[in-house]
């Protein structure tokens, strides 16, 4: 063990030697490995964060749901956009019709949303309006920071009462705790607010909860014509029951709703919300893919620089190399020693390449509406390949170190 830190450690020291020494050409060479590395945690990074937060964007509509609506979210059969415009929009009653009749369906909620100008005093804040049924509660994840949620009491009668998110309490009250029992203005009436939702932070997200108020449908239907407001259907199914069974039930019930004849296509939209999620995973392959191919390239660049500098290094160290040997080092510790080097070579080009990213993330953070992060297995995989990329780049010169006859590398200069 003694003998391998060693190792170890004289080829570390080797590596930073040449850096020193031979600065312009080290560069240069390990240039390839760093935009290489740059590339491979960059656009995993990126893809990461961005699938991270489309995942999260996704979850808040329900794990295993599917939306009734106007619109597709994919439209994969090029239905012409004219036919979308003439559709109905889901109606209440259709919701009522499909919570009574869907017996696949977990949870259900009817969702209407509009923007307005929240009022407390002199203080004003333009916010989402989310006006929905008991259910909502049941597929989202509503966390409340203070007071309480909305009672199915409250849906049902269509209370004037609301539930406020963190940035609104913030921007009325100054401090979130003060607004519960307050009373805001919506649209000239007011509301009472019974409950602030904990902050969600600056990741945005589908409904955005902390620019948002949160009313029983009834109370939101009395002020805002709802049906207008492009409503929709949101089904959870149950636990078991797969999303095709799902929609199979839900095209049924909706066409037998709107007598549709079996030669008439549908006048509504089943958005399978887990098929929208593979068609972004999809889609973030190709980028992931494209990424290794630059990556790739870089790579294969650096590999050649790397080599360059070990064929170089091999030729200067001649001497020493045949000193080692004459004194007993064995061909095995010479090749191991230029292996060693070669692969911190590439290490410290990797390293570089990380801080650029690290720096890149720092700079971009600022402008994407989305945390950029790098995580531990992609820096782990990172390192893995330099590794075995100053492994493959430098096998062929430590070959040639560790076969050289020591009495004709003494002589050379």
């Amino acid at each position: 063990m003694g003998k391998l830190f060693r190792i170890l450690w004289n080829s570390f020291l080797m590596a930073l030697q040449e850096l020193k020494v031979n600065k312009l050409r080290t560069f240069l060479s390990l240039f390839g490995v760093t935009i290489g590395i740059f590339c491979i945690i960059g656009v995993l990074a990126l893809v990461d964060s961005l699938q991270h937060k489309v995942e999260s964007d996704m979850n808040q509509l329900g794990s295993n749901s599917v939306q009734v609506g106007k619109w597709e979210f994919l439209n994969t059969n090029d239905y012409p956009w004219w036919k979308f415009i003439n559709r109905p929009e889901v109606k209440y009653s259709e919701y009522q019709f499909l919570k009574q009749n869907a017996t696949d369906a977990d949870a259900m909620y009817y969702l209407n949303h509009t923007n307005s100008l929240l009022q407390y005093k002199d203080n004003t804040y333009n916010g989402n309006i989310y006006g929905t049924s008991d259910e909502f509660s049941r597929v989202q994840t509503i966390d409340i920071d203070a007071g309480r949620y909305i009672t199915e009491n409250e849906f049902n009668r269509g209370m004037a009462v609301c539930v406020i998110g963190n940035e609104v309490a913030t921007q009325l009250f100054k401090q979130p705790a003060l607004a519960v029992g307050k009373q805001i203005s919506v649209q000239g009436n007011k509301v009472t607010v019974i409950g602030v939702v904990k902050k969600q932070g600056q990741m945005i997200n589908i409904f955005q909860f902390d620019q948002s108020i949160i009313i029983p449908y009834h109370y939101f239907a009395s002020i805002y014509n709802a049906e207008k407001l492009s409503p929709e259907i949101f089904v959870q199914s149950k636990p078991g029951v797969s999303n095709k069974a799902m929609i199979d039930q839900l095209r049924g019930l909706m066409r037998q709703l709107r007598r549709l004849s079996p030669k008439q296509d549908d006048n509504f939209a089943l958005n399978d919300i887990n098929l929208f999620r593979d068609q972004i995973n999809s889609l973030f392959s190709v980028l992931n893919t494209s990424g290794w191919a630059i990556a790739g390239l870089s790579l294969l660049v650096g590999g050649f620089g790397i080599a360059n500098i070990m064929f170089v290094t091999v030729r200067e160290r001649r001497s020493q190399i045949g000193l080692k040997k004459a004194l007993g080092a064995k061909s095995r510790t010479i090749l191991t020693e230029f292996l060693i080097e070669s692969a911190f070579l590439c290490v410290i080009g990797g390293l570089i390449g990380l801080i650029l990213v690290w720096l890149l993330t720092l700079v971009l953070s600022n402008f994407v509406p989305f945390p950029i992060f790098i995580a531990g297995r992609i820096i782990v995989l990172a390192f893995s390949i330099c590794i075995f990329l100053g492994v493959i780049s430098g096998i062929i010169p430590a070959s040639v170190a560790a076969k050289l006859n020591p009495v004709v590398a003494i002589r050379s200069n």
